[in-house]
């Protein structure tokens, strides 16, 4: 498996002009949301074992997230592994919390000196011991740079995330805190684990399926959606650029109604 690294790879001149066209051809979007689907059946396809996928689906991460970087994108929430995923063969998840620490190791000092900052969110709980630590070293060694934000979406459920906010604010209710009428949308974003990430203007799934899989059910309300026919393991920045030159192409109305792009007339 060819290793990519974020150290600054070699850009090609072709690369750098797409980019100076998305920049100059519209907004770029402040935060995009990945559900990065397919590596097994990626593998399967060529006669491999589903792990396999989820190795060469590194590479994709790592230049999904360079790309994003380069292009003054903020926030990357990639939806790495979801709280159903637990249920899937005991072999293949063990597999993939041994890459998940290897893939740690290798990129915690690329990160770093890219100036990305790495967070998560899900329940960290349920991992063992061996990935926690590392993610801890990762999130704690680069927690005061200020480039992108990668959040990584780990052992997470768009309905625990909102179950949890729920229980928080009830708990502020049952202790006299808050007052029931005065719970509205915004107080149930900032107790999700979401709180200090804008919502994503962009959510991109590979695999060509049609549908968000329980991810950040609450926050999507009004994210733009690209749907990718290729697999995770093919998706790579060529492909990132067409789904934001796709997003530059959108009428955001947020659920008003536009005459033209200066004037906004409410429902």
């Amino acid at each position: 498996m060819k290793e990519l690294s974020l150290t600054k790879i070699k850009q090609t001149q072709e690369d750098k002009n797409r980019q100076i066209e998305l920049t100059d051809s519209g907004v770029i979007p402040v935060h995009i949301a990945i559900i990065m689907d397919g590596n097994g059946r990626w593998a399967q396809s060529k006669g491999n074992i589903r792990l396999f996928g989820h190795k060469i689906g590194v590479d994709s991460v790592r230049d999904i997230t360079e790309a994003c970087a380069q292009l003054g994108v903020k926030f990357l929430t990639l939806y790495a592994f979801s709280t159903e995923n637990w249920g899937r063969p005991s072999a293949e998840v063990r597999g993939l919390m041994r890459l998940l620490v290897s893939s740690l190791r290798k990129e915690a000092d690329n990160l770093h000196r890219n100036n990305i900052r790495l967070v998560t969110i899900g329940q960290m709980d349920r991992f063992p011991d061996d990935c926690i630590k590392e993610l801890d070293e990762a999130i704690s060694l680069t927690e005061d740079n200020t480039g992108l934000e990668l959040c990584l979406a780990l052992s997470y459920s768009g309905r625990w995330d909102i179950t949890e906010a729920v229980k928080k604010i009830a708990k502020h209710v049952e202790k006299g805190r808050l007052a029931p009428n005065l719970i509205n949308d915004q107080m149930i974003g900032d107790h999700l684990s979401t709180a200090s990430i804008p919502d994503p203007d962009l959510i991109i799934r590979t695999s060509g399926e049609y549908r968000i899989s329980n991810f950040l059910l609450w926050q999507l309300a009004y994210s733009e959606l690209y749907i990718s026919e290729l697999y995770w393991p093919d998706f790579r920045r060529n492909e990132l650029y067409e789904a934001i030159h796709s997003f530059q192409k959108r009428d955001r109305r947020f659920g008003k109604v536009y005459k033209n792009k200066k004037d906004e007339i409410s429902d």
